[in-house]
């Protein structure tokens, strides 16, 4: 039976080119059925691999398309099996053609994730590599592009590696000197096991540090806009919107509903979430949307505090300020271009930082960006250094902390090399899930259903 698959590698619809992927030991037979070259005398079946020929797309005897395809020779392809990528123009009749020809000459639809699926199980990618692949194609910003390219170049994989093999020089250390005894095996040093368990606790609590950057790269930062009513909040969303999401007028209480957009500032994906204006009021739908406000406030990752640099600072600002202290927030002192009365001195030590602005004639200026980035601690992403992309990692690079951290405890206790071996297998053992080394079956799958159909 042909382990062969095939699916559209490109998306369905209307474009200058569709791609049709087929992979497994019969796809060049499956593409001489499918296409004839123009040079008759070009075998398909034997073309060498990194080649190319153009010709015909057919299904059965009838013509679908004029067709370039693309040869790839095991085991030096993405899958590492033979893989042949034909293409033609762009459409979804023509790719539904296409598609359906290679599965009546043998191919089966490929599943969701399945050729880098098996680019992982013939070892041509780490699990951490495959899912990088994913995290590229869903990447929503600048930055979470450059952490996704980290991962897909192997930076996790290969520090993940690094903290194993020291640990498994320990391992076999302690291995060794416990269960031959009678043997002339050398005394691991208490230094040398000292220095290998503290280096891997310091590896992997990195990691554990850079997760939460790295989620806020990954799935974007919940940005409250917050303030009393008519201090420009609205105003402040649609010009970092670039269009107009919300009312603004001069009435008071306008917003009665949190009104979210997502913008990118800096290469950061911020949800903003415009709120209600915060102030005593007896109107009863008002005053539900101001106790959504407060809520939106404290559950945010990054707090806009809006006052209006205009009026004379109130008992009612300060009490919102004070609301704000401890977060990641930014007081935006608001309409600069009229007389100042507000007492920034009041309030500024409730921020991490102090913008002056006028929303009306906002514009996303370097210092605003710098800002931002600078109270989420995103201010550079080095695309060479190892970072944590999803739950699945964070979740083994913790339990490898864990075990590590019982190691060194049992170690300062006094405890026997037995005790500490054990602690330093669990850690191997988390790092083994980590880099898909040990990893179950059913994670494998639960990792690739995550991707599209084609990839």
């Amino acid at each position: 039976m042909s382990n062969c698959i095939a699916a559209m590698a490109t998306a369905v619809g209307k474009a200058s080119l569709c791609v049709v992927r087929i992979s497994g030991d019969d796809a060049f037979s499956v593409a001489k059925k499918v296409f004839v070259p123009v040079n008759k005398d070009k075998d398909v079946e034997k073309q060498k691999g990194y080649s190319a020929l153009f010709g015909h797309a057919y299904r059965g005897e009838k013509e679908i398309d004029q067709a370039v395809a693309l040869f790839f020779a095991a085991p030096k392809s993405y899958t590492g099996e033979n893989v042949v990528e034909i293409s033609c123009h762009g459409g979804a009749v023509i790719a539904d053609q296409l598609l359906k020809a290679c599965y009546e000459a043998g191919a089966a639809p490929a599943q969701a994730g399945e050729f880098t699926k098996r680019a992982f199980l013939n070892g041509k990618m780490s699990i951490t590599q495959a899912e990088a692949v994913i995290e590229m194609i869903n990447a929503s910003s600048s930055q979470a592009l450059t952490a996704a390219k980290s991962a897909l170049e192997g930076h996790l994989y290969q520090k993940a590696r690094e903290v194993r093999d020291n640990l498994l020089v320990l391992v076999g250390h302690i291995t060794a000197y416990t269960d031959f005894p009678e043997e002339a095996v050398e005394e691991v040093t208490d230094s040398e096991i000292e220095n290998i368990i503290l280096s891997a606790k310091f590896e992997l609590k990195k990691l554990i540090d850079g997760y939460d950057s790295g989620a806020k790269i990954k799935n974007g930062v919940k940005t409250a806009i917050v303030g009393k009513p008519n201090v420009g909040k609205s105003t402040l969303l649609n010009a970092l919107s670039g269009f107009e999401k919300a009312i603004v007028t001069e009435i008071a209480g306008t917003t009665r509903d949190v009104v979210e957009q997502e913008v990118i500032l800096g290469g950061v994906n911020l949800i903003l979430q415009d709120t209600a204006g915060i102030r005593e009021t007896d109107d009863i739908v008002e005053s539900m949307g101001i106790a959504r406000s407060i809520e939106r406030l404290k559950d945010a990752q990054l707090v806009f505090c809006v006052f209006d640099g205009s009026l004379e600072i109130t008992e009612e600002d300060i009490g919102l300020a004070e609301k704000c202290r401890g977060n990641n927030s930014i007081a935006i002192i608001n309409k600069q271009d009229l007389e100042q009365k507000f007492d920034t001195s009041k309030v500024e030590d409730c921020f991490k930082k102090v913008l002056n602005i006028t929303a009306k004639d906002f514009y996303m200026s370097e210092e605003f960006e710098k800002a931002v980035k600078e109270v989420l601690n995103l201010t550079y992403i080095d695309d060479t250094v190892a970072a944590v992309v999803n739950e699945r990692q964070f979740a083994a690079v913790r339990e490898a902390y864990r075990a590590v951290s019982d190691a060194a405890d049992a170690f300062y206790m006094g405890q026997s090399l037995d005790i500490i071996g054990v602690c330093i297998d669990d850690a191997l053992y988390a790092i083994y899930q980590l880099t898909g080394e040990n990893v179950s079956e059913e994670v494998v799958n639960e990792v690739f259903s995550k991707f599209c159909v084609g990839k």
